[in-house]
């Protein structure tokens, strides 16, 4: 998620023109915001730079890295690990893949448009343009498969499961209706397609394991979950039947059995994956709905048997776009809403339900008098052409995206993607040590 709108600002030589001072007008914060794949730390940039948190304490918010010197648009962590990739807003065709513990580019990527968006998994990185989609093998950064012609999508729609044995795609298949397609991203072939809703999709997950996809449309009033290998519909959940809202997240727990969603409201409401079908069967048959299901018509039933939310949190703010995460932090079941504005909620969530205590508020920020710069690397002034910097620590390997190029590498390049291509394999081979078991990119500890 990300806000794409530049903060407003006064006109030029607007104090001449009425003759008077105006009163100082405060640009609004505006900041990404993105948890990492496993929840376990966020993403926060904005023009005057990025940083990255850890979320293994609720209490604290511990900042794990400081880059102040980058104009960012778009920062996504790779898992725990050092690897980050970057999309600045001076150059919004050029994407950056680093290395933040050791202030390093590994490589840059430039294509014909402008990126709208990007997710990536321990093997695949996907880069969305408005109209079309580029598949990257992480280890080498190769383009493996180009998805063109697709529907327009200049909000950068997209998501990929962290799950590499269910290592899929979704992107939606129509600008008009809820079509969403489902991409098999190591056979490199279509997987399904699932008309989700009526409307255009407004936000779409896929389950830890991919196996399922939780789908929202620009209404926001009913949330569908169906899976990914045979389009069923599994879930159907109500957010709401009061209003239309413009959903802005969803996004399941590690374990799969909490849903969670936001809007442009005030409220995040919480699913619950219980065994739905049976509920309604027993409802229809003892309850009174099951009674007045002989009566009413067949769209007010339908919304009884939709199901509700096992819990709800109220955010002291509303009307900005936010992001969430379901995660276990120290044997306790907390919700984290990240919001564009720069502000980190936590909530605690019990096993009964019901309203959920705020238990912590945060306020994050992208900027600092103190931070660890990265090392400045070369502009691209041309995107279109191949660009390789052999002066840097570890060289850069660019190539511009048309069809599936192969780009420019030297010898010394060749080598540290060779070992990137090793290192990432499951095991990583034993010559290659890290600070952390997930380190990526798989870089040596005593490496020059």
């Amino acid at each position: 998620m990300s806000s794409q709108n530049s903060p407003s600002l006064p006109a030029p030589g607007l104090e001449e023109m009425s003759g008077s001072v105006s009163p100082e007008i405060k640009e609004p914060k505006q900041y990404f915001v993105n948890f990492n794949q496993d929840n376990t730390s966020l993403s926060v940039a904005s023009k005057s730079g990025y940083k990255l948190y850890s979320l293994n304490n609720a209490d604290i918010l511990e900042e794990i890295y400081s880059n102040g010197n980058e104009d960012c648009w778009i920062v996504e962590r790779l898992f725990s690990s050092s690897l980050v990739t970057i999309v600045s807003n001076a150059c919004k065709r050029k994407l950056k893949v680093c290395h933040f513990k050791r202030g390093t580019e590994i490589c840059h990527y430039s294509y014909t448009h402008n990126i709208c968006g990007l997710k990536l998994n321990r093997i695949r990185l996907v880069v969305c343009l408005e109209e079309s989609l580029y598949i990257h093998n992480i280890r080498d950064m190769k383009v493996l498969h180009t998805i063109r012609d697709t529907p327009r999508n200049p909000n950068g729609l997209l998501a990929l499961s962290i799950d590499v044995d269910n290592c899929f795609l979704a992107y939606p298949g129509s600008s008009t209706s809820g079509e969403i397609q489902i991409f098999d991203c190591v056979n490199l072939q279509a997987q399904t397609m699932i008309q989700a809703h009526q409307g255009p999709l407004a936000t779409f997950a896929f389950s830890p394991c991919g196996t399922r996809i939780a789908t929202a449309s620009e209404k926001g009033t009913v949330i569908r979950i169906f899976s990914t290998f045979d389009a069923t519909k599994l879930y159907e959940f109500r957010r709401g039947v009061k209003r239309c809202v413009t959903m802005s997240c969803l996004s399941f727990s590690l374990c799969g059995e909490y849903l969670c969603c936001s809007s442009n409201t005030e409220t995040v409401h919480i699913f619950k994956m219980e065994d739905v079908g049976s509920k309604k069967k027993s409802t229809q048959e003892t309850g009174w709905a099951g009674y007045f299901s002989l009566y009413l018509p067949g769209t007010v039933t339908k919304v009884f048997n939709q199901g509700r939310s096992f819990a709800a949190a109220h955010l002291p703010t509303f009307g900005c776009k936010n992001v969430l995460a379901i995660s276990m932090v120290h044997k306790e079941l907390r919700l984290f809403v990240a919001t564009e504005e720069g502000a980190l909620f936590v909530y605690t969530i019990n096993k009964n339900g019901g309203d959920l205590p705020l238990f912590k508020t945060h306020q994050i920020s992208s900027n600092d008098s103190e931070h660890h710069e990265m090392v400045p690397h070369a502009s691209d002034p041309n995107p279109s052409t191949p660009h390789v910097d052999e002066g840097g620590i570890l060289g850069s390997y660019a190539g511009i995206v048309k069809g599936n190029p192969m780009g420019q590498m030297s010898g010394t390049e060749s080598e540290k993607f060779r070992e990137m291509q090793a290192a990432t394999e499951s095991p990583p081979k034993s010559l290659f040590h890290f600070t952390d078991e997930h380190e990526y990119p798989p870089l040596t500890q005593n490496s020059e």
